[in-house]
């Protein structure tokens, strides 16, 4: 191996500094937030910058957590989630495959509505009329069913199928499999990359659903965990100012737990999934 210049080292110990600074921008506020959300009141006013606990306390974690309404909107989230994420896959993935072939007549006109949709929407107003109309207001339903298909989503999946080759699946009819044999045998299997990127993307989505129910949801028992913790937000900022009597005056620390408790489930799925994620947005990416 040649010996390393000056140039090359230089440049690896400003790109390891850029790379370092930028770790740090970016892990500083999840730290930030844990810290706040975890330390006393008073503590929290000596300074801006909370690099670590003096005094740590669990009180905003505690009324939280002892809420009925809290775990009531957990169950709701997590319902969405699972059913919503499930309708989504459905869709995405038939929908990929039969569009998939190009052989499909019309395929190009398909393709050209759907990519309109990215182009035009029938925006707020119209979409709020059409799920009244379809009595969807107050239900789960609303939620799921407006979002069940997202076209650059499709257009990804449609490219991971379309990066199949053709013999295998001409392999699969020679043995006696039908399209749906071919789909479930061959072709799932082998797109398990974007098939689990895709999933996240939509579960995520899913989870973090917050302006479709504050138009759709009405009834606090069908609060999504999002606009539960919004509202838990407004009771603290009036309590935090004198303009209520609400038990905890904890000022940041319930905002700070309250972000954490809606952010740790996915920050613990991810780890699972980055090795789908990572390969399957690259192949999405570059296949098509």
């Amino acid at each position: 191996m040649r010996p390393r210049g000056a140039a090359s080292l230089v440049f690896d110990t400003a790109n390891y500094i850029f790379l370092a600074l930028l770790g740090f921008l970016t892990l500083y506020p999840f730290w930030d937030t844990l810290i706040v959300s975890i330390i006393p009141m008073g503590e929290y006013l000596k300074s801006s910058v909370h690099l670590w606990p003096e005094t740590v306390t669990f009180e905003a974690y505690a009324y939280l957590l002892s809420m009925g309404e809290l775990w009531k909107s957990y169950s709701v989230t997590i319902t969405i989630t699972a059913v919503g994420t499930l309708i989504n896959m459905i869709l995405t993935i038939l929908a990929a495959y039969a569009l998939s072939k190009t052989e499909l007549k019309g395929h190009r006109v398909i393709m050209f509505l759907i990519l309109f949709t990215m182009l035009f929407s029938g925006g707020i107003i119209p979409t709020y009329i059409i799920i009244k109309n379809l009595g969807l207001m107050n239900s789960l339903w609303a939620l799921m069913i407006p979002n069940a298909l997202n076209t650059y989503n499709l257009i990804v999946m449609r490219s991971f199928f379309g990066s199949i080759p053709a013999g295998l699946e001409d392999s699969a009819k020679i043995d006696g499999c039908n399209e749906l044999g071919v789909l479930f045998r061959i072709v799932i299997p082998l797109s398990m990359p974007g098939i689990a990127t895709i999933a996240l993307f939509y579960a995520v989505a899913h989870w973090n659903e917050f302006f479709h129910a504050v138009f759709y949801i009405t009834d606090k028992n069908l609060w999504p965990l999002q606009l539960f913790l919004r509202g838990m937000l407004f009771e603290n900022e009036s309590a935090y100012s004198g303009g209520g009597d609400s038990p905890f005056l904890l000022g940041p620390a319930i905002k700070m737990a309250t972000v954490m408790i809606a952010t740790i489930p996915v920050m613990l799925v991810y780890p699972f999934f980055q090795k789908y994620f990572a390969k399957g947005a690259l192949l999405g990416a570059v296949k098509e």
